[in-house]
């Protein structure tokens, strides 16, 4: 019987033409944290991650970092929010990435004030009322990555090791949430502290996947430049 590992992604590429790829922070975080789960940890049953670049970057280097060449399972229903989709329901006015770092460029904190955007974007996600006008709705985003967590779960109770999930924050918060017994509203509070290559682990047991880890970070000791969150 083993856990799932559930790993957020390394520092993605903010503020670049193309943020779904990792930053030289983000390489370095996944490769550290190769080095520590292959010191502390068994090899794994299986390994899947998110469609998205940043996901499959991560586990190479995560992989290349622990010494394994192993197979990669892809799960679509692992990969993060659209956020394009989100800011630019919230927020119209900004038409195309361009518009939006302009906009940010104007900010006295540009990463600060893309927060504060994002924040009031996903509120307005899961509030409900406009779940017609995303290309993902909420309802269905939750649904998916629940669903994901229940055929993960079921392989790990059969597994000779635990299972390493590379996904992302939002995919992470939802599962915590559900497993902490949060109201589905208070999901993304979750989520807003996730490091980049934090751990999150769930045991399988009779009793139902339970979370008794979330959000470490033992591979970044000594490291607090490489300690980032966005």
């Amino acid at each position: 019987m083993g856990d799932l590992l559930l790993i957020r992604h390394g520092q993605a590429s903010f503020g670049a033409a193309d943020y779904d790829r990792l930053s030289s922070t983000g390489e370095q975080q996944s490769a550290r944290l190769g080095v520590w789960l292959a010191a502390n940890e068994s090899a794994p049953a299986h390994v899947v991650r998110g469609a998205l670049r940043r996901h499959a970057q991560t586990a190479e280097h995560c992989l290349r970092g622990a010494g394994l060449d192993v197979a990669v399972e892809i799960v679509p229903a692992l990969d993060e929010l659209d956020h394009v989709d989100l800011l630019r329901r919230h927020r119209p006015d900004l038409d195309g990435a361009e518009a939006l770092a302009a906009e940010l460029r104007r900010q006295r904190d540009p990463h600060r004030a893309f927060q504060q955007m994002f924040v009031a974007a996903v509120d307005r996600w899961t509030a409900g009322a406009h779940d017609h006008e995303y290309t993902r709705p909420w309802p269905a985003f939750r649904q998916g990555v629940l669903a994901s967590l229940t055929a993960l779960a079921a392989r790990a109770r059969d597994a000779e090791g635990d299972t390493w999930v590379v996904t992302s924050g939002g995919p992470i918060a939802v599962i915590a949430a559900h497993l902490f017994g949060a109201p589905p509203e208070r999901t993304f509070a979750l989520s807003w502290p996730l490091a980049n290559t934090g751990l999150s682990r769930v045991r399988v047991n009779g009793a139902g996947p339970q979370m008794v880890t979330y959000n470490a970070w033992p591979h970044l000791a000594g490291a607090a430049d490489l300690l980032t969150y966005r």
